[in-house]
C-alpha cells in the first residue's frame, strides 16, 4: 500500500484533522541512514509529524524540523514540503536500547529530555518563521503537542508511532494531528479529548491495515468527518551533483586548486540520502573556469 496523508474537518468545522500512513517513507529513510530500531522510531515519528505539518503549508513552502534532546541519538533533522516530499537524518543512527517499562521502544532515552524542538518555516518571504520550545517528553508526539500550544497557540493532539521488524525494517508507521479551531464547543471538545486518551496506538492501526480515512473515522465516529484533501507522501532528497558543484564554486578558486593539488579530486556525501558525489580533477578545473 502506498503512503499518503489526508486533511479534513469534523464536528461542524470545530476541528481540523490530518492522518498519514508513512511506512514506506520511513523505511526508505531507515535504509539510507542505516538506523537501528530505537533510532528508527525516533526519526520516523519526527518525519511523520513533519509531513503533516508541511501539508498545512501551500505551494513551494517548506519546513525544517530539528529535535535536539541531549540524548545519544544526537540531532534529528527533517525537511518537508507542501508537496509531500520528506527527507531526514539523525546524527547517530546506531542507537538502540531494551524496551521500556511499557514494552515499547525507548525513544525518550534515545532522544533525551534536556534540549529543544525547533521549527523553521520557509514561506517564500524575505524572513523565515522560526519557533522553538523545550523538549518536554522526548517521546516526540508530546513535544509537538507542546510546540503547537506554546509557539502557535493552537490546542492540538498529536500522535505518531513506528513499529520495527526484527530485521530492523519498518513494519508500520503513521500518525495524526487534531487541532481545535477558535470558538469550538467545550462539550464536544471534551468528548474528543476522552476519545483521544483511549485511542489505540496509531502504529497498531496501520499494521492492521487501517487507512488514514479509517483512522480519522474511528477517532471522530459520528462527528461528521469531511475529507478535503488526499496527498501522496514520499522520501525524496533534493541533493544533486549540480547543487554540490555550486557549493564547491562558492569555496573560491584557491580552495578548488588545493583540492586538485592535494586530493586530485573531490568527494562529498549528502547527510539526508547518503548519496556520494565525486569530482575529477578535470571537473574541478572546469568549476574554476566557471
Amino acid at each position: 500500500m502506498s503512503d499518503y496523508l489526508i486533511r479534513g474537518t469534523a464536528l461542524d468545522g470545530m476541528v481540523r484533522a490530518f492522518a498519514i500512513r508513512s511506512t514506506k517513507m520511513v523505511e526508505e529513510a531507515r535504509r539510507r541512514q542505516d538506523t537501528w530500531a530505537t533510532a528508527s522510531a525516533a526519526m520516523g515519528r519526527t518525519m511523520t509529524i513533519s509531513a503533516m505539518m508541511a501539508a498545512m503549508l501551500k505551494g513551494d513552502n517548506s519546513i525544517t524540523v530539528k529535535v535536539e534532546g541531549g540524548g545519544p541519538i544526537g540531532a534529528i533533522v527533517v525537511d518537508a514540503n507542501a508537496k509531500g516530499e520528506v527527507r531526514a537524518y539523525v546524527t547517530n543512527p546506531h542507537v538502540d536500547f531494551d524496551l521500556n517499562e511499557k514494552g515499547k521502544l525507548d525513544v525518550r532515552r534515545a532522544v533525551g529530555t534536556t534540549g529543544s524542538l525547533s521549527i523553521v518555516k520557509d514561506l517564500g518571504l524575505r524572513d523565515f518563521f522560526t519557533g522553538q520550545v523545550p523538549i518536554v517528553s522526548g517521546e516526540i508526539s508530546e513535544d509537538f503537542t507542546y510546540y503547537f500550544a506554546t509557539s502557535e497557540q493552537v490546542p492540538s493532539a498529536v500522535g505518531a508511532g513506528v513499529l520495527v521488524n526484527p530485521d530492523l525494517t519498518i513494519l508500520a508507521s503513521g500518525g495524526f494531528i487534531v487541532q481545535v479551531m477558535p470558538g469550538a464547543d467545550d462539550t464536544a471538545i471534551g468528548q474528543l479529548e476522552e476519545r483521544i486518551q483511549s485511542f489505540p496506538p496509531i502504529s497498531s492501526l496501520v499494521r492492521e491495515g487501517k487507512t488514514p480515512e479509517e483512522i480519522l473515522e474511528l477517532l471522530f465516529k459520528d462527528g461528521g468527518l469531511k475529507i478535503h484533501e488526499k496527498m501522496p507522501v514520499q522520501f525524496k532528497c533534493k541533493c544533486s551533483k549540480e547543487r554540490l558543484a555550486n557549493a564547491i564554486i562558492g569555496l573560491g578558486k584557491d580552495e578548488i586548486k588545493q583540492m586538485i593539488e592535494e586530493d586530485h579530486g573531490a568527494e562529498a556525501s549528502c547527510h539526508f540520502c547518503n548519496e556520494t558525489y565525486r569530482f575529477s580533477e578535470e571537473e574541478l578545473e572546469s568549476l574554476i573556469q566557471e
